[in-house]
């Protein structure tokens, strides 16, 4: 049987639950390929996107950046780390190449660890990646604002890119110019479970009044200010989190059973930060997104402007979101400035369709 390793970078949820998606399409198509993931995600993270069996093998290969929360950074912390995995890189390659031989990996796929590259390159087999930016295109953004110690880490990495042998990058895009073979292709992401008429029943709400799911990734935020609302009596508001006040018109979704997707059909918007993923599902779904800004990240910018292109959407700041009073819920969205040139929906059956032919296995 054939045998595929999948490594996830380690930052916040959403390139765990992107690349997941791949792998529950590549194994709803091929029951007899071998999966192995290299992460440190939550093995419920994982299994509430893939339900066939895995080798999970945890392992850390990047940093990402370092938050406290989804708006907030910790450039030192996570300079500190990258050092510390470049300073150890060889132990860590030669490590990973004697696991990689041991389960006679015929693939490698990563989203989005560089360090992937040259583990691959060390064992003699390919490697893919996907994604939408890399993080030389955060840390040089840095390097240019005068964080100048992120500037030989930088340099590392997109050496490390060149060693990628194919780069299927996502929508919401930087040029991710370090790669020398580059396939563009449509949205990724998980499909809804349920319709909306199910929702409705499971949960009982059944009545017409909008409906706002409340989503900020694996990270979320500090302090939601739930106290807002109360003054919107006839919306219906939904939650993964956890510390959510009770509130009369708060529904709160708990357990890993259901996904954030999963709600988006019973939803009259989304309002969310700006990641991929929930963006990429949003856009799939088709409901339309209130995102706040964040500065200080430079994915950010271009995931808005993504947004802006595809979908419904209306951006406001942190302050309107956290100091003003919610009145964004009573503007009107705006329309998708680029109707006409929406990406494809179905990026993860093109990922999925290209490995298994590599492998020559599945349909």
């Amino acid at each position: 049987m054939p045998t595929a390793y999948f490594a996830i970078t380690n930052h916040g949820f959403g390139h765990t639950t992107r690349l997941s998606s791949v792998i529950a399409e590549l194994q709803a198509r091929c029951s007899d390929l071998n999966v192995i993931i290299a992460t440190t995600a939550p093995r419920w993270l994982l299994e509430s996107y893939i339900s066939s069996d895995f080798i999970y093998h945890q392992r850390s290969f990047d940093v990402g950046v370092i938050q406290s929360d989804s708006l907030n950074m910790d450039k030192t912390a996570t300079l500190d780390k990258l050092n510390y995995i470049r300073t150890n890189q060889s132990e860590l390659i030669e490590q990973e190449v004697e696991f990689l031989h041991a389960h006679n990996v015929d693939l490698i796929v990563a989203d989005i660890p560089p360090l992937v590259a040259a583990i691959a390159a060390a064992a003699d087999i390919p490697c893919w990646m996907t994604g939408n930016f890399g993080w030389d295109f955060i840390y040089q953004d840095w390097v240019e604002q005068g964080e100048t110690e992120f500037t030989e880490v930088t340099k590392w990495i997109l050496q490390l890119h060149g060693q990628c042998d194919r780069l299927f990058r996502l929508p919401f895009h930087e040029p991710m110019s370090g790669f020398s073979n580059v396939q563009d292709i449509g949205f990724t992401g998980g499909n809804p479970r349920f319709s909306r008429e199910e929702l409705c029943d499971r949960f009982e709400m059944c009545s017409i009044q909008p409906k706002a799911l409340l989503t900020f990734g694996g990270l979320s935020l500090n302090a939601i200010p739930y106290h807002n609302l109360s003054k919107f009596p006839d919306w219906q508001f939904i939650t993964f989190d956890r510390d959510a006040p009770d509130l009369p018109n708060l529904k709160q979704i708990c357990g890993h059973t259901l996904r954030p997707v999963d709600l988006m059909p019973i939803c009259d918007r989304v309002i969310s930060k700006p990641g991929y993923s929930t963006l990429s599902e949003a856009c799939r779904v088709g409901v339309p997104v209130v995102c706040l800004t964040r500065d200080g990240f430079s994915e950010a910018e271009i995931l808005i402007d993504g947004l802006q292109d595809y979908n419904h959407h209306l951006i406001i700041s942190p302050e309107d979101f956290y100091d003003g009073d919610w009145q964004f819920l009573n503007t009107d969205m705006q329309p998708p400035r680029q109707p006409d040139c929406i990406p494809d929906h179905h990026g993860e059956v093109a990922i999925a369709t290209s490995i298994l032919e590599y492998l020559g296995a599945g349909g």
